[in-house]
């Protein structure tokens, strides 16, 4: 997907529309103590207590089957204002595998 280098934005800080520089930041990874990581962890039979108990570098039970991973990460665009170097973050990303700047 091409986006372009600056954009005109309105800037929270400044108050008025302003334009932008866009960059593309990277995504971290994923948690290892979330709820869909539990679930599996019940599933496979290991008790939930205080961490992880050393039993999540187990491999999974076939009994069940979650669902796989995602082809693409969302994007973690920051806009940063021109005026005032303040950045500001898109509140809702999008999916895209390969995001260049023109």
């Amino acid at each position: 997907m091409k986006l372009p280098k600056t954009a005109n934005r309105y800037c929270p800080y400044c108050k008025i529309h302003t334009p932008h520089r866009i960059a593309l930041n990277k995504k971290k990874g994923a948690r290892t103590m979330t709820y869909g990581s539990k679930i599996r962890a019940r599933r496979r039979g290991s008790a939930r207590g205080l961490g992880n108990m050393g039993r999540y570098s187990k491999p999974a039970i076939t009994k069940f089957k979650m669902t796989g991973k995602k082809m693409s990460k969302k994007t973690d665009l920051r806009y940063e204002c021109t005026k005032c170097k303040k950045q500001h973050m898109k509140n809702k990303g999008f999916r895209a595998k390969k995001i260049e700047f023109k």
